[in-house]
């Protein structure tokens, strides 16, 4: 029998670790789970096992860690005091997973680590890739100091994959939950001039896509993990509406966002990036849904 390939996730019960950990236990994979929330009730079982320190790991043979972990953007206002805890959340933890591994008898093949397509800033209609330029702003800030952190590792791990998430849609998590209630009540019009460009991604094609760059040895760097087809803000609300049989068209001015969210409202909701997974697509991966309708319609 195969010898199972062991992975280390840490963020492995967010939205997106949780449904990217049972994708790799599909595949073959034993994962280990790196989580700060409580360990009752969970059962570590013959593929997944769950721990609180990486000092309780030992010296396996690692084959690939997937580093998600960090507060959420949107958990509260972005007080200076919550704009240094969303950064040293991902910084720290990403530093102590670089000395974690320079005291591995062998290195893992690879590190795949978060980023945001943040990075980036905004550009307006302009289509940014992988190798576009970026404008300053704190979620270039909070982007940059994560890949900075990441890419500490490279004399260490022979590859380093840099993914840039986009928008991730799927019903129980991420930002899609909050958008449906007000969308269901005939709400859910564009924000503010809605003119700004939603570079999104079903969560299907972002786990695929981590598991491929796990398993492709040729891949290395950054990589967007964002859909083909970035749509406006406005299109965005008017799929959804159609998606549901609700109309789409009482706008949430943008001063309003503004005094519900902060400043999260005015860099991440109001204004945005278009954003195209060139080095992705370059890879040879398939997007299982490159269009928002199928996208959305599998979402709801």
């Amino acid at each position: 029998m195969t010898k199972r390939k062991n992975i280390l996730v840490t963020g492995g019960t967010g939205f997106i670790g949780s449904t990217l950990t049972q994708y790799l236990v599909e595949l073959g994979y034993h994962v280990t789970v790196l989580t700060r929330t409580s360990q009752e009730g969970r059962i570590n079982t013959a593929q997944i096992d769950f721990v609180s320190s990486l000092n309780v790991l030992g010296n396996s043979d690692w084959y690939g860690v997937v580093n998600l972990a960090g507060e959420p953007l949107n958990r509260a206002r972005w007080s200076v005091k919550q704009k240094e805890l969303i950064i040293n959340s991902r910084f720290a933890l990403t530093r102590r997973l670089n000395k974690w591994i320079r005291e591995l008898k062998k290195p893992p093949n690879v590190l795949i680590s978060g980023s945001a397509i943040g990075w980036y800033g905004h550009w307006g209609n302009e289509c940014l890739d992988e190798d576009s330029q970026s404008h300053e702003g704190f979620s270039h800030e909070l982007c940059k100091a994560w890949e900075s952190a990441a890419n500490e590792a490279a004399d260490l791990v022979p590859r380093i994959c840099i993914v840039r998430l986009g928008i991730v849609l799927w019903s129980n998590g991420g930002s899609l939950p909050a958008m449906l209630l007000p969308a269901k009540l005939g709400l859910g019009g564009p924000m503010g001039h809605g003119a700004q460009w939603w570079s999104w991604i079903h969560i299907e094609d972002t786990v695929r896509g981590i598991a491929m760059l796990l398993e492709n040895p040729q891949t290395n760097g950054v990589f967007n993990l964002t859909a083909p087809n970035p749509v406006t803000q406005k299109t965005f609300a008017r799929t959804m509406g159609k998606q549901l049989n609700r109309p789409a068209v009482l706008p949430l001015p943008g001063f309003i966002a503004t005094l519900m969210m902060g400043e999260f409202a005015e860099e991440v909701l109001l204004k945005g990036q278009r954003v195209l997974p060139k080095n992705l697509l370059d890879a040879g991966f398939k997007f299982n849904y490159p269009d928002l309708v199928d996208a959305l319609r599998q979402s709801i």
